[in-house]
């Protein structure tokens, strides 16, 4: 076994437009859409975008893609995990409320993105896309061939990208963020509904997908069928933490703000 770092120009070129146009927009661009003439986009938000690309660089360009592809199922779960949660909330770090208002000043595109970013659009969306991709005949597509598996990691993120909006939309003026209570709600059902797919996975009592059964065992003691079980379980395990850990933080802030203020 030989592991390898991609280096595909289509990767690279998308990797390193996506950095060009934030350098532009937070760098010579920062007058035009801010009006500061001696500001400066803050440092941490930069790191911020910068990390999400580097994140997304090694989901899918290091040798955790090639271990996906050819060995194991559970490298191919922490691909979608990093894609799905790591990335986007990187990202959104690194989105400043004025910036934001300023890409979606247009009256068409607002209207196109609260659609996108409607909770009930936006989850049913991602839910699907998510499901759909584990159905064994799409999934072995993607396995075998790269452009199947550009298609598959692309429209994991973008749904994850917009599934995140109603939590973390940053702008304040055209699109805000959903209420506490409907956020609440939003993870609630979220969490609800990966259990299919995590009960695809986990409770099967063999393999499925043939890629995984006959490939090496590099990890001694770890069957496919374990190997399988385990990806479930880090599904399982990261969409609870993430959709606990949003309700627990959105209930304290929906009861402070109700919380009437001591005379």
């Amino acid at each position: 076994m030989q592991l390898h770092w991609h280096t595909e120009p289509f990767l690279l070129i998308s990797l390193l437009a996506a950095c060009w146009a934030f350098t532009l927009f937070t760098g010579p661009y920062f007058f035009k859409w801010s009006g500061q003439a001696d500001g400066t986009y803050p440092l941490l938000k930069k790191v911020s975008f910068y990390g999400s690309v580097l994140i997304l660089y090694l989901a899918v360009g290091s040798p955790l893609d090639q271990l996906a592809e050819d060995y194991l199922f559970f490298a191919h779960m922490i691909q979608h995990m990093l894609l799905i949660y790591v990335v986007p909330l990187f990202l959104y770090a690194s989105l400043s409320k004025e910036l934001t208002e300023y890409l979606f000043q247009g009256k068409g595109t607002q209207r196109i993105a609260r659609l996108l970013g409607h909770p009930v659009f936006a989850g049913f969306v991602f839910i699907a896309v998510y499901t759909i991709w584990h159905i064994p005949l799409l999934y072995e597509a993607a396995l075998h061939d790269k452009w199947i598996h550009v298609l598959e990691h692309g429209t994991m993120l973008i749904t994850a990208i917009w599934m995140w909006w109603p939590f973390l939309s940053p702008c304040k003026k055209y699109l805000r963020a959903s209420s506490y209570g409907v956020r609440i709600l939003y993870a609630f059902l979220l969490m609800v509904g990966q259990l299919p797919v995590f009960a695809f996975l986990s409770f099967a009592n063999v393999a499925i997908y043939e890629t995984y059964v006959w490939a090496p065992r590099i990890i001694p003691g770890l069957d496919p069928l374990n190997d399988q079980i385990l990806g479930g379980i880090i599904m399982k395990v990261t969409n609870m933490g993430v959709s606990l850990t949003i309700i627990s933080w959105c209930f304290y802030k929906w009861s402070s703000k109700e919380q009437p203020e001591m005379p």
